[in-house]
């Protein structure tokens, strides 16, 4: 059995005692000090999930913030840092554009939107293709988010109106996928196993994810 293994400088204790509220509202705090586990509400989680990403990701000068409207990533400028916004405050948008952040390199990390290609919903199968293409690692890693979290994850072909296929193959390719990233084969990038570390200590006792956590069969 394939562990993601913990990183030894995340903490609870260092957690709780460095972050800073000086700047939050009393709602926010208020979620800090709650365990995740007392969280009852979306509203709730995703304040924690701000709160705690934007600490720990706070030495890259990036913060996790809420969209009304679609999601997008902003570049740092000197006058504030690079933003990941996410839409419509939903839990599940947030760790999906964190994924796509965590996958982006330095220099897309300078780019509006990460640099990404996208074209909107419609797309011919060509188009969904290399669609689904960009998106097999990065929805592998938010399932690997939501599980961390205990949470419910569906692959999206977001192509509703689109020709878009029964999904089946990208759901076989975003699984072997994941089981890449257990067995060694693909190393999952530095910022997503800080996530996942740091998420773990907070959700499940520091217990790291196991790869028999993840069947194909939950995709469907």
């Amino acid at each position: 059995m394939h562990l993601l293994q913990p990183q030894t400088e995340v903490n609870v204790s260092s957690l709780v005692s460095t972050l800073s509220t000086s700047d939050s509202d009393s709602s926010l705090q208020q979620v800090q000090r709650l365990p995740w586990a007392n969280l009852s509400s979306e509203a709730e989680q995703v304040d924690w999930l701000i709160l705690h990403f934007n600490h720990w990701f706070s030495h890259l000068n990036v913060t996790l913030v809420r969209g009304e409207f679609e999601p997008e990533y902003f570049p740092a400028t000197k006058d504030s840092p690079a933003r990941i916004q996410f839409a419509h405050g939903f839990f599940n948008s947030a760790l999906h554009e964190i994924s796509h952040w965590t996958i982006a390199g330095d220099k897309r990390r300078l780019l509006p939107d990460l640099g990404y290609w996208y074209a909107p919903d419609g797309r011919t199968k060509e188009q969904q293709a290399l669609f689904e293409q960009v998106e097999i690692k990065p929805q592998a890693i938010e399932w690997m988010f939501s599980k961390a979290f205990s949470r419910k994850f569906r692959v999206s072909l977001d192509n509703l109106t689109g020709d878009g296929g029964d999904g089946s193959s990208f759901k076989d390719n975003v699984y072997a996928q994941v089981q890449r990233y257990f067995s060694g084969e693909a190393k999952l990038p530095r910022d997503a196993k800080r996530f996942i570390d740091c998420i773990c200590v907070c959700t499940r006792a520091g217990k790291s994810l196991q790869s028999d956590e993840f069947q194909r069969e939950m995709l469907d």
